[in-house]
């Protein structure tokens, strides 16, 4: 009988230092104990994998010594061709666990293919709860959280990132729909730069950044207001951080 994929969140960011349960803020205690249970892990980064089942260890015994803990690697680059051997574990009846970078796996990660070979090999899937940045991102807008889109990066090439741009307030005007987006985050800046270039004046954008973390910050305004900061110096501060985009047109 085949073990179960378990789908474990992460931090978003490096967590705060406690005198207690640094994860405790974000990790729920179940996921925690349930994370700690599993000797099988797959996961983008085997290095900072090993450095978030450290944080798990300080509250819940590691079923096996962290050295023994086997970690696959799965990434962008990841031929579809290897995630069979990736689920073999598991198939063969030991439970797994997948971890994204950051946040919640399957989502803007690259572990959503793994996750429909696991259904279609009949493993069951098991989400955990945990922190999505696009979710949380939603949620502090005020922006339309009935209807919106994920639409992962936009082009990097100036004259296609502003077709796209107009296309999506377009259509965020058509349907009443927020529309989300992410950038590379040392190019933040050239993005928001772009948005307040090509949007309409009264479109609303939120620039949401460091989601969950001690340095948090989340900023809803016309696109006309970020015009004016911008020329003012009023940049937000956001170089080199995580950054979540949302705009809904009016």
């Amino acid at each position: 009988m085949p073990g179960i994929l378990y789908l474990i969140p992460n931090t978003l960011g490096p967590a705060a230092p406690a005198p207690a349960d640094p994860l405790a803020h974000v990790i729920p205690i179940e996921v925690q104990s349930i994370t700690a249970q599993l000797g099988y892990f797959i996961a983008e980064n085997a290095k900072t994998t090993r450095a978030f089942l450290k944080l798990i260890a300080a509250q819940h015994p590691l079923a096996k010594p962290l050295q023994e803990i086997h970690i696959s690697e799965l990434n962008v680059n990841t031929p579809a061709a290897q995630l069979p051997a990736l689920l073999a574990p598991i198939k063969a009846g030991q439970d797994g666990g997948l971890i994204s970078e950051a946040g919640v796996p399957a989502v803007a990660d690259p572990g959503a293919n793994l996750v429909r070979l696991a259904h279609h090999e009949g493993i069951r899937v098991k989400p955990l709860v945990g922190p999505s940045s696009l979710l949380l991102a939603v949620m502090a807008s005020g922006l339309s959280g009935q209807s919106f889109a994920f639409n992962g990066y936009l082009p990097t090439d100036a004259t296609q990132r502003t077709k796209r741009i107009k296309t999506l307030e377009d259509r965020s005007r058509l349907e009443r729909q927020t529309q989300l987006f992410i950038e590379t985050p040392y190019r933040n800046a050239a993005l928001l730069e772009a948005l307040v270039t090509a949007c309409k004046p009264n479109t609303l954008l939120c620039v949401a950044t460091d989601l969950s973390l001690p340095t948090e910050t989340i900023a809803t305004q016309a696109i006309s207001k970020w015009k004016q900061d911008l020329a003012a110096g009023r940049a937000p501060d956001f170089h080199k951080k995580p950054t979540v985009f949302l705009l809904l047109s009016e």
